[in-house]
């Protein structure tokens, strides 16, 4: 059974999505649809901006989501997915790709997600951590003892967890991780602590415009971050995606479910090739791919 992957914030490159919108014409009218809901021209600064211009939240999102649904999309004939998931954000590209809601409501709301996220890193100054090396129940084990806000935000492959909270607080959980053992504890280069508490502002600003959008039955299952497991009832959908932004991605579980429950190949969709990386860490023997025009 293949399985199909959507990757999320940091997969972003300056021209992303030019060469779609030049050999598709579905391409060209579903980006051409993207600037007027958004209200600014986000193909220019998909196809001609620099790499800061990217960094900005309030881009870096739509462009992902936009560079994978429009890819989905313009391949339509040959991606049957039987099953799917995506890594942060790209479970708004998942939800689209598998019709539980449409491409244009799914642009909304990851328009409104990051506007939301945004507004709640301005309110609270926080950050996020790379650890690598370091077994989950030790990470975890260190993360509690931190006075302040400092939790598991993605667990992204054996081994290699990222951590989310205060500047101080990831600060000292850096020190200690390093101190027991931790072959790399590097703060990251974001602007928040995403997948935390500190994200509860955003996620009842999110909560309101979910609730509010008409979700569908989905062609197969969504294997969704909080919980790892497979879902098609759009409640249930729409309750878990609520949840994702205060929740940990739970990515190593995700795949190892996709694996049992039949997975034997893992299709990317979107820019970049993290996601296969991540899948080759989990499951060596594992085929993953890309999805090309």
């Amino acid at each position: 059974m293949r399985a199909y992957v959507f990757p999320g914030q940091g997969a972003q490159f300056p021209g992303m999505g030019r060469d779609l919108y030049e050999r598709s014409a579905v391409a060209r009218d579903l980006f051409d649809k993207a600037d007027k809901i958004l209200g600014f021209s986000i193909t220019e600064l998909m196809f001609t901006g620099t790499e800061d211009d990217l960094k900005q939240t309030k881009v870096t999102q739509p462009a992902i989501f936009l560079h994978s649904t429009i890819l989905a999309a313009a391949l339509e004939d040959s991606i049957k997915p039987e099953m799917v998931a995506g890594h942060s954000l790209g479970e708004f590209s998942a939800l689209v790709a598998c019709k539980a809601i449409s491409f244009e409501d799914g642009l909304k709301l990851v328009s409104e997600r990051a506007a939301a996220m945004q507004k709640a890193c301005e309110a609270a100054p926080s950050t996020m951590a790379a650890i690598i090396g370091l077994d989950d129940p030790i990470v975890e084990e260190v993360c509690s003892g931190i006075s302040g806000v400092v939790v598991p935000a993605n667990y992204n492959s054996p081994g290699q967890i990222v951590i989310s909270g205060s500047i101080e607080g990831i600060a000292g959980a850096v020190e200690i991780l390093k101190a027991r053992g931790a072959k790399m504890a590097v703060q990251l280069a974001v602007g928040g602590a995403f997948h935390s508490p500190l994200m509860e502002p955003a996620r009842i600003e999110l909560e309101k415009a979910i609730f509010n959008t008409r979700f569908h039955k989905p062609l197969c299952s969504i294997y969704q971050n909080v919980n790892a497991m497979p879902s098609t009832d759009p409640d249930r959908i729409k309750t878990n995606l609520v949840a994702q932004l205060t929740s940990p991605v739970r990515w190593t579980q995700t795949v190892r479910n996709m694996i049992v429950d039949g997975a034997s190949s893992f299709t990317e969709v979107g820019p970049g090739k993290v996601l296969q990386g991540l899948i080759k860490k989990i499951s060596r023997e594992t085929l993953t791919d890309s999805a090309a025009f």
